[in-house]
């Protein structure tokens, strides 16, 4: 198993092409390639890194934990496909979370304004709920039923399936907190932590 960062001679179909013109990449997510895949997923791993720093260096690790434990798990799951350039297809499909990001910013910077009474806020409510279920939850679940063939082996595979099985149950536990605040809020509580997007 090479441990370099960059494959010599990358594996079998690998492309210079984005997931886009390598659609084998959604389905052999263990050993296709493509050099847009790769490079995306070095980016990400060093914006994750750079996120974790400056969460530690401004003292808001209490109050982000919640964000550092994710990075450190994205960080475990990107660092296989550069270090080993295996599942590099799983990487570029985790990604895929950052459309749903999008509408989540939207909402999050029309609460910091407390613009919820707005029609866009009200429009982009019911978008948001859509692009979580696209962009999270379905990724996740397929991602989920790749990597249970690897339960009870001694493999890279089952060490990215303990850190899915995590995100897993993070994503599922921001969600119903999105349900709770934008379809349910006679229910949230009144006492929060401010400083997190999905429970306002």
């Amino acid at each position: 198993m090479s441990y370099s960062a960059v494959p010599k001679h990358p594996p079998c179909g690998a492309r210079t092409g984005s997931v886009w013109q390598t659609p084998e990449m959604l389905v052999e997510i263990e050993t296709a390639w493509s050099l847009s895949g790769y490079l995306l997923v070095c980016f990400s791993a060093g914006y994750f890194i750079h996120d974790t720093v400056d969460i530690v260096v401004s003292r808001q690790s209490r109050a982000s934990w919640e964000y550092l434990v994710h990075h450190v798990m994205a960080m475990g799951a990107f660092f296989s496909g550069i270090f080993w350039s295996s599942f590099v297809g799983g990487g570029v499909l985790t990604l895929l979370v950052e459309v749903s990001n999008i509408f989540l910013t939207i909402r999050m910077m029309m609460k910091i304004n407390n613009a919820q009474d707005l029609l866009l806020y009200q429009v982009n409510k019911y978008v948001n709920l859509v692009m979580y279920f696209l962009f999270r939850l379905a990724p996740q679940a397929y991602l989920t039923r790749y990597f249970l063939r690897f339960v009870g082996q001694r493999t890279l595979g089952t060490f990215l399936l303990g850190i899915l099985l995590l995100l897993d149950v993070m994503i599922l536990i921001y969600f119903s907190r999105l349900l709770r605040s934008d379809f349910c809020p006679e229910r949230v509580p009144s006492q929060q932590h401010k400083d997190k997007f999905l429970t306002e």
